[in-house]
């Protein structure tokens, strides 16, 4: 018997939160960056003093090396959001190394060296702070609503002529909060959370601020936001004022990553709640991250130490957190870059268009008009060092036994600080948080459907290597739904294992009958690209692909499962 689609109700338990905090003058953000300046010299004073354990020549070696590669920025990567005093500083900067080349260690040249650290620290401080302004929260929180809910209505109005008011189609009934989110609010009361979600699109973190507010009723997190996205006046004035710190991935000398790094460790220490992306960028090959960047996860382990350190009872949860879109707006973009890494000239990459606001509002119109569901999966708490964390805030050992986070800082029953031990740590916690992102990962029809056509692509292939398979003309390539009923006759009950063993998650239409499952699989991954993926002919007899690149990227996401092993699709 045949599993009918349901009708628009993917939302219809979905709870919407009250505020945990009202009042926005309450939120953790808010009172931290109510008093921006004392945060900046308390982080410029961390900073240098972290610093100063390096020698006279060390630090000279820093600061030679910082203006270089600054140098080089400001020449071959200019940005309209950079100072328009860059070059006159890091002239100075060069100007002040030049006088003390010859005698370093004189104690002259150390004050000079010194000075000059402070003053790239308080640069570099100034800038990576943002600012918290509640009129311009409250005036981005209705400005969305009416945003998404408008464009939203009248996709309905001239796609479906259905009325505007009606609450089948509001925002929130599009995006899916699964797991835990009693959670996440229970122990947001309880100590700082630090969100960590996965990095697909340029729209993440829109789309997260968005649900956690709109739906969860939570404060909001303080975040890194690329620097880039300040060139935008519009996108800058407000950006600047909702509590985002920038990030200027061009810079990478010690002095801006110590920075960086002191801003997330010192916040998270002061009780606010930090959100990052610890990919570091958005997956490019559209595959789960399995690699993360230490730095701002190292910050959150240094933070609890130095609570432990102070004698604070305040404890760090870490929520992982996994993002599930039908189709992703970059996805032509993000696969044709991770080929061509992969591929070196084989591959020409191609301009990303996905910043443009004219791209995003056609792709935020077929996310909602086409009644597509964003998935928000809120993983199982954490604490710094990867033990699952209770209701009441308890670290568990694997037998579900109450440990104290405070054993892991100590030695000879002394607390104390110990850098390689807390990287051994900040290991530890990306490991944990890699296996919790495929435990949360939230498969839908789309990667379902698109896993199997591509192994029947490749099935088809068995001569050729990856490139030589997407090398290979899509007009000439087609199989018959049989086959690909067959192939989801096969990875089905291997999901469901899966599943049952708490290693992956499914949505409920991977249950349907494969008629329905194929159809809205096609349906959802197609309904945004000018080539689609998969199409399927209107007698249901034949598949063919447009495009074996996005096909590919779609299929990745299933990837690292072991799923494509024992399948037999000839």
């Amino acid at each position: 018997m045949v599993k009918q689609q349901p009708k628009n109700n993917a939302q219809s338990n979905n709870q919407i939160y009250p505020p945990i905090f009202p009042d926005i003058e309450d939120w953790p953000i808010h009172k931290h960056l109510r008093n921006r300046t004392s945060f900046i010299l308390h982080l410029e004073k961390y900073v240098f003093n972290k610093l100063s354990i390096l020698t006279s020549k060390e630090k000279y070696d820093i600061l030679a090396k910082t203006v270089f590669q600054e140098r080089i920025r400001i020449k071959e990567e200019p940005w309209k959001v950079d100072p328009p005093d860059d070059v006159l500083f890091w002239s100075k900067v060069r100007k002040a190394l030049l006088e003390v080349a010859n005698n370093k260690e004189s104690e002259s040249s150390i004050e000079i060296i010194d000075a000059q650290f402070k003053l790239i620290i308080n640069r570099y401080s100034e800038e990576i702070v943002g600012t918290f302004k509640v009129p311009t929260v409250l005036f981005a929180r209705k400005f969305l609503r009416f945003f998404f809910n408008k464009l939203l209505n009248s996709g309905i109005w001239f796609r479906k002529l259905r009325s505007f008011g009606s609450k089948e189609y509001k925002i929130e009934n599009r995006i899916k909060v699964i797991g835990e989110a009693d959670q996440i609010r229970s122990l947001m009361t309880k100590g700082t959370v630090v969100m960590v979600p996965t990095h697909f699109s340029n729209i993440d973190s829109l789309f997260v601020g968005y649900s956690m507010d709109a739906i969860l009723g939570l404060p909001s997190f303080s975040y890194g936001a690329g620097l880039n996205l300040f060139n935008s006046g519009f996108a800058a004035y407000y950006m600047n004022r909702l509590g985002a710190y920038r990030v200027d991935r061009r810079k990478k000398n010690p002095i801006y990553l110590e920075t960086l790094k002191g801003t997330s460790k010192l916040s998270i220490e002061q009780g606010v709640n930090n959100l990052f992306f610890p990919g570091g960028t958005r997956s490019r090959s559209g595959a789960l991250e399995d690699r993360l960047k230490m730095g701002l996860l190292g910050s959150a382990v240094e933070a609890q130490r130095d609570l432990i350190l102070k004698g604070s009872k305040e404890k760090i949860f870490v929520f992982p957190v996994v993002l599930g879109y039908p189709f992703v707006l970059e996805a032509k973009f993000m696969i044709d870059q991770h080929l061509s890494k992969e591929g070196k000239e084989r591959y020409i990459k191609t301009k990303d268009q996905s910043y443009s606001f004219r791209s995003i509002c056609k792709f935020i119109w077929n996310f909602l008009s086409k009644s597509s569901d964003l998935n928000l999966t809120i993983g199982k708490p954490l604490d710094v060092i990867g033990n699952f964390v209770d209701g009441d805030g308890n670290s568990l050992d694997d037998r579900g036994n109450k440990l104290k986070i405070e054993q892991y800082f100590t030695s000879n029953n002394i607390v104390s600080a110990d850098n390689q031990r807390d990287t051994e740590y900040t290991k530890i916690l990306a490991d944990k948080i890699v296996k919790r992102y495929k435990a949360e990962n939230y498969i839908m029809s789309s990667q379902l459907v698109a896993f199997a056509g591509f192994q029947i692509l490749k099935n088809e292939n068995p001569g050729l290597d990856l490139y030589g398979i997407l090398r290979l003309p899509p007009e000439d390539y087609s199989f018959s739904t049989e086959r690909m009923h067959h192939a989801l006759d096969q990875l089905k009950p291997k999901l469901y294992q899966l599943e049952r063993e708490d290693k992956i998650r499914l949505s409920e239409e991977i249950k349907w009958d494969n008629e329905e499952l194929l159809k809205h699989g096609i349906q959802k991954m197609g309904s945004y690209h000018p080539k689609q993926p998969l199409m399927i002919d209107k007698d249901y007899q034949l598949i063919v692909s447009q495009d074996f690149k996005l096909l590919f990227y779609y299929h990745n996401r299933l990837t690292g499962e072991g799923l494509e092993n024992g399948l037999k699709l000839n």
